[in-house]
């Protein structure tokens, strides 16, 4: 998912430390799961945690897992989560159990996949717009319009999200108070004691990342490994935030382009010349319009990985045809759109965690700045404000932030692995190294363009990480 962040405080402080939580978890910490088969090899189960941390005797919700159980010579569990904010961990590992890459691991861990709270098979879900009403946002080319009556349009089309947000979700703004990092963490450590492992092996994507080095920060002596790959910096904020990760994706169309060599899009000013005509007038996909912000969308998803690059330079061609189906088809996988037109609840979740989890911005002369950042270093995203109603949407969030943007303060660590990919469009090759550096990690670069790398096919990356989680090797390498 693009990764946003919502912050201007010149002093950010970390979350609250885990002693600051009060001491009675003893029910939710002995706890035992009830796993019952839910596909081949497969088991399911809820755990339970406190809707608030600061009142575990109140009302509770429950996190979703699904686990593939260790073949032989059983080291423990591998908790793996795959990012977003809003990715499914269940998801995710259920389609690592069936990846041949991931045997080694299969062999000696239960696999343990989590839906964080407030997202997936996690009770009560985050809930903010119908299917209807996200389908109408997409279509809607009002956040292309900057005038000054279009930002105001703006401005109250996000306030109104986050007021449908509280309204819609169960526990409304109690829940939404208490979905960010800082309690996502917290039920990690009850997931790590309900499993019975004294201590945590960890595998994260993306802001699956974040989740590690949040964890690292507040339970190091639970650490056994922590595998982070696709790293997102936690220190930085919310304009270097945005503006990297427009130039990361901009590089990655860059390096689509030499791939491609074709005059549709082969450069950033033809690229421009076939989508930006869609602002006024979308084109036909099927029963559907491609609008501009989707088009956008579309390619940002074709970039996450080389492997899709032929079935983009294809969609591409097919809306110089003046049919937009499959670049549509991309980005709803993007928003992840199923064919019957279900939204999975991802997006909802992914605005509800970051709002959470950064110091807003309320002051549009910033965004605007932050806006015109991004575009002087991703001139391919000319014509539209994608990622700015996102800061819209924070400066107004109807619940308060729970963390802020920091350096990570780790002692007492385990040696741990971060792999960033040098042309990563969604969390550009910097961050993992600045994180490898403040968590004091080995750092495995992988030269290529895609965002994560770990058990997709890469044998040098999946021997590492492997020896890696298992071993606990781990030294500076390139793949």
């Amino acid at each position: 998912m693009l990764l946003a962040a919502c912050t201007s405080a010149p002093a950010p402080v970390p979350p609250p430390a885990p002693s600051s939580q009060p001491p009675d978890l003893g029910k939710f910490t002995t706890q035992k799961l009830a796993w019952s088969p839910c596909g081949e090899a497969l088991d399911c189960a809820h755990l339970t945690v406190p809707l608030d941390y600061a009142a575990p005797d109140g009302p509770t919700i429950s996190v979703g897992l699904l686990r593939h159980k260790a073949a032989k010579q059983r080291i423990g569990s591998l908790v793996v989560n795959p990012g977003g904010p809003g990715g499914w961990g269940t998801s995710t590992a259920a389609a690592l159990a069936k990846t041949p890459a991931a045997a080694p691991l299969l062999d000696r861990f239960d696999l343990v996949g989590f839906d964080p709270r407030g997202v997936g098979t996690s009770e009560p879900r985050i809930t903010c717009r119908t299917d209807a009403e996200q389908d109408a946002d997409r279509a809607s080319d009002v956040e292309s319009d900057m005038s000054p009556d279009g930002v105001k349009k703006q401005l109250a089309e996000t306030t109104a999200y986050g007021a449908k947000c509280a309204e819609a979700t169960k526990y409304g703004k109690t829940l939404l108070a208490n979905v960010g990092t800082r309690d996502v963490v917290r039920d990690l450590d009850l997931l790590r004691a309900a499993l019975g492992d004294e201590k945590l092996t960890y595998l994260g994507y993306s802001y699956g990342t974040q989740i590690g080095a949040a964890y690292a920060e507040a339970y190091p002596r639970n650490v056994r490994a922590l595998l982070l790959d696709g790293a997102i910096d936690p220190a930085q904020g919310l304009v270097d935030s945005l503006v990297t990760q427009a130039a990361g994706f901009q590089d990655a169309l860059n390096e689509f382009g030499k791939w491609c060599a074709c005059p549709l899009a082969g450069t950033t000013a033809a690229f421009q010349r076939l989508v930006r005509p869609l602002i006024a007038k979308p084109l036909p996909a099927g029963t559907r319009k491609l609008s501009f912000e989707d088009a956008i969308t579309g390619t940002f998803a074709g970039l996450y990985s080389r492997g899709d690059w032929p079935a983009l330079k294809a969609a591409l061609a097919e809306v110089a045809r003046g049919n937009g189906r499959t670049l549509l088809a991309f980005a709803d996988d993007y928003y992840q759109r199923d064919h019957d037109g279900h939204y999975s609840g991802a997006i909802d979740a992914y605005f509800a965690v970051r709002c959470a989890d950064h110091t807003r911005v309320t002051d549009r002369a910033a965004i605007d700045r932050a806006h015109e950042k991004m575009l002087a270093g991703a001139p391919f995203l000319a014509g539209g404000t994608p990622d700015t109603s996102e800061l819209d949407i924070c400066s107004t969030w109807p619940v308060p932030p729970t963390s802020a943007e920091h350096v990570p303060r780790v002692e007492a660590l385990p040696k741990t692995l971060v792999i960033s990919t040098t042309h990563d469009p969604a969390t550009p090759y910097q961050q993992g190294v600045d994180l490898a550096k403040d968590l004091k990690s080995a750092l495995l670069t992988y030269e290529g363009v895609q965002h994560t790398v770990f058990l997709d096919g890469n044998a040098c990356v999946d021997r590492a990480g492997i020896a890696y989680l298992i071993d606990g090797t781990a030294a500076d390498a390139r793949c």
